[in-house]
């Protein structure tokens, strides 16, 4: 392990450490300790507090990616179609990882996690704020042996594994926003980043990528481009990053091999359970193109479906989408 990591390991509990301490520990200089202090704060943005005395503290403690913790919240099921999970401490985009490595065969998962992304991406090109330890980003590869235009429905199946898990681990009061983003009061929790690659008619490797905000230091939040929360914020239970990442991943495998034989059908009902968008007049933007309507839930497909003044339905596979307060029916 790299010095820099595990100093970072051993300030991770928000404790005071002394400098002579860690640099019996580390098997350095005193100098050298404050030096690699410096890098973390100047580095990664950690704010860490120097006290005569008494030593280095971070003023926020972290939960640190643990791989024998987040294991141990994968069913066996789970684990028997997964070839790899890597931690990374910091890489450019999770995502990245899994469309340069995806796996070598059908029904088998590579994951990559990462204490912090120095490019994280969003939808839209968005990018995704990914500071060290406070949040969580997780990529998911899985090689599918379906044509790509199948795979656009995996997206919301995987927001729905994102909202079933939060609910499981104590979030109330939390929604779905088409295609997959997970809202607290309007405000953005989560994302969803699906990216696809292989042969048009199959086989097709698809890499979902979930970034959940944790707690967001106030001036990476000031970075985000669109009303966002966290759950220190959100939840009235503290919930584990590692366990959230292993609940996750368990649950995401089975949903996959779910998707593979039967589409986005068996998601379907479960989606609805958290869409708090029925029957709102919405509008949908899409490059120059704005596209108003009534909010009649998504297709089999994925699509969002809208009805018009006259009645008729049509189906959006795409767009920026945002609620019209002034109609409702």
């Amino acid at each position: 392990m790299l010095v820099r990591e595990y100093l970072l390991n051993l300030l991770s509990d928000g404790g005071f450490h002394s400098g002579q301490r860690l640099a019996h520990v580390l098997g350095v200089s005193r100098t050298a300790v404050w030096k690699q202090i410096q890098r973390l704060e100047s580095d990664l943005g950690l704010e860490i507090h120097a006290v005569r005395g008494r030593g280095y503290r971070l003023v926020a403690p972290l939960e640190l990616l643990d791989g024998e913790r987040i294991r141990h919240e994968i069913s066996a099921a789970s684990l028997a179609h997964l070839d790899t999970m890597s931690l990374l401490s910091t890489t450019q985009s999770t995502n990245a990882c899994g469309l340069e490595d995806p796996p070598g065969s059908s029904g088998r998962a590579r994951v990559w996690l990462a204490e912090h992304q120095t490019n994280g991406r969003g939808r839209r090109g968005r990018r995704w704020i990914s500071p060290l330890g406070v949040n969580l980003y997780v990529s998911l590869a899985w090689r599918f042996d379906l044509p790509m235009t199948e795979l656009a429905g995996l997206s919301l199946a995987a927001g729905v594994v994102v909202a079933e898990a939060l609910g499981s681990l104590g979030l109330k009061g939390h929604s779905l926003k088409w295609p997959n983003d997970v809202v607290v009061d309007g405000r953005k929790l989560s994302g969803i980043l699906l990216e696809v690659s292989g042969e048009a008619d199959g086989p097709a490797t698809a890499v979902l990528g979930i970034g959940v905000n944790f707690r967001v230091p106030q001036e990476h939040g000031a970075q985000i481009e669109q009303p966002w929360t966290d759950l220190s914020q959100a939840s009235r239970v503290p919930i584990s990053r590692n366990r959230l990442a292993g609940v996750l991943i368990d649950q995401l495998v089975l949903a996959c091999r779910l998707f593979s034989t039967d589409r986005l059908l068996p998601f379907l009902d479960r989606w609805e359970i958290f869409d708090s968008m029925g029957g709102q007049g919405v509008r949908i933007l899409g490059g120059s193109q704005s596209i108003e309507g009534i909010y009649r839930g998504i297709a089999p497909s994925g699509a969002m479906v809208l009805e018009d003044s006259s009645g008729r339905r049509s189906e959006h596979h795409a767009g920026e989408v945002s609620l019209r307060r002034d109609v409702c029916k």
